[in-house]
């Protein structure tokens, strides 16, 4: 289906920032960080727009030092480079300062207040001031986030269970869907390559829509998932929209590959048909169509043909919604896969146990690790685990800010992934 829920949390800039710091210690020499206090402002001023606005400001040094720049939960912003003269920082300090220069904090500073607003850090000798700094940071985020959860936990302890789609619900909203704009709903989140150390590579994006997003906002009083049957019709009707969406659209980052997920219903549908006759035989190579496994194995001989017919015409399949539990079952070359996707859970390691992750280990090879992914990787530790198991293709929220914090955008920048994700054991 073209769609999937939002199942992963949010935050952690604060913990790459001292997973930054922490690699800066052997070159720290040069390096200055500076921390911009916007919690401080008042809370106009610390919306999203604004928060955007602040970032764009500090663009050009980031690509001209050597910069990096995180976005901490507060607001506040903290941007962290290598040489540059010091005037050309402070000029992006007063822009940005001119844009808040109506609220209270930034008028009538002396340079005795001016940290009020940003406080300058030398790395070379200020670098264990700034450290204790990042991890108190670090702390109150974690604080925060575990009050969050609990009274989220606490509110949905609540709330009775929403009730399921009925079919009349379900027609309301098969017809409000095939007439209504979702290209404003449309997401788009990178699959990269990823090894120690290494700045993340995007090597292609999965293109969905949030079904939370969608029920959010048209249906916030159903459970649209509950009934396994009406969401399947549901998915397919969702998956005929991003096809026409797809055939309409005209973004030039998409040459360089994408994925979604579809129906294999839909694959068969005169709906496909015509979006694949609206290609070029190159762009074909390009697409990878995630099928989920429930899908798949209901229809075994359905699977099969048309896994037959689009890797005749040039796209590849990739096998979405696998875990630890059922990857012992899956026998990538038989069914025909290119890539086969893995739900990360912290459960996957069970207790650690070596036997584990040995038998993990090698379940894995035996797909073949530069044609496994391991998505909705959260935490660090998801990613720490993925290449420890010899998986290099990550996708989720913490891979997203790790290219948010290298400064590297989550485009394609131009490479094809027919060219970078390999075709044959």
């Amino acid at each position: 289906m073209a769609a999937r829920r939002a199942e992963e949390a949010k935050g952690g800039q604060e913990l790459l920032l001292v997973e930054h710091l922490d690699r800066l210690l052997r070159f720290r020499g040069g390096r200055r960080a500076i921390h911009i206090h916007l919690s401080r402002l008042r809370p106009y001023y610390r919306s999203s727009q604004h928060i955007r606005i602040a970032v764009n400001t500090f663009e050009f040094l980031v690509k001209q030092l050597e910069g990096q720049i995180f976005i901490l939960s507060n607001a506040d912003l903290v941007f962290i480079c290598k040489g540059g003269e010091i005037a050309a920082i402070d000029e992006a300090v007063m822009r940005l300062r001119h844009l808040f220069n109506e609220d209270p904090l930034t008028q009538n500073l002396d340079i005795e207040e001016e940290s009020r607003f940003c406080t300058w850090y030398d790395l070379e000798y200020e670098y264990d001031e700034f450290v204790a700094v990042a991890r108190q940071l670090l702390a109150e985020e974690e604080r925060r986030s575990r009050r969050l959860a609990a009274i989220t936990r606490a509110e949905a302890a609540k709330k009775p269970a929403l009730p399921p789609l009925s079919p009349g619900r379900l027609a309301e909203l098969v017809d409000m869907l095939m007439r209504a704009d979702l290209s404003n709903m449309m997401r788009r989140q990178a699959v990269c390559s990823l090894y120690r150390d290494e700045t993340p590579k995007p090597m292609f994006r999965e293109l969905y829509i949030s079904i939370d997003e969608l029920r959010e906002a048209v249906m916030p009083d159903y459970d649209v998932a509950r009934d396994r049957w009406l969401f399947q019709h549901l998915t397919q009707t969702l998956d005929n929209r991003m096809l026409q969406l797809l055939r309409q659209n005209d973004d030039r980052a998409l040459d360089g590959g994408y994925s979604v997920n579809l129906n294999v219903a839909t694959l068969l549908s005169d709906r496909f048909l015509a979006f694949d006759s609206s290609l070029r035989a190159a762009t074909r190579g390009t697409i990878i169509f995630e099928l989920q496994m429930i899908d798949i194995f209901a229809d075994l001989p359905a699977y099969l043909f048309v896994r037959d017919f689009v890797k005749e015409r040039g796209y590849r399949i990739c096998l979405d919604g696998a875990t630890d539990l059922t990857v012992p079952h899956i026998d990538r070359e038989q069914l025909g896969l290119d890539l086969v996707k893995i739900i990360w859970r912290p459960e996957m390691i069970g207790s650690g146990s070596a036997k584990r992750l040995k038998a993990l280990h090698a379940q894995i090879a035996e797909i073949g690790r530069s044609r496994t992914i391991l998505c909705r990787c959260t935490t660090e530790e998801a990613v720490r685990v993925g290449q420890e198991l010899g998986i290099s293709l990550f996708q989720g929220r913490y891979v997203d800010q790790l290219l948010n914090a290298a400064g590297v955008s989550s485009g394609m920048q131009k490479l094809r992934a027919a060219a970078r994700l390999p075709r044959r054991r």
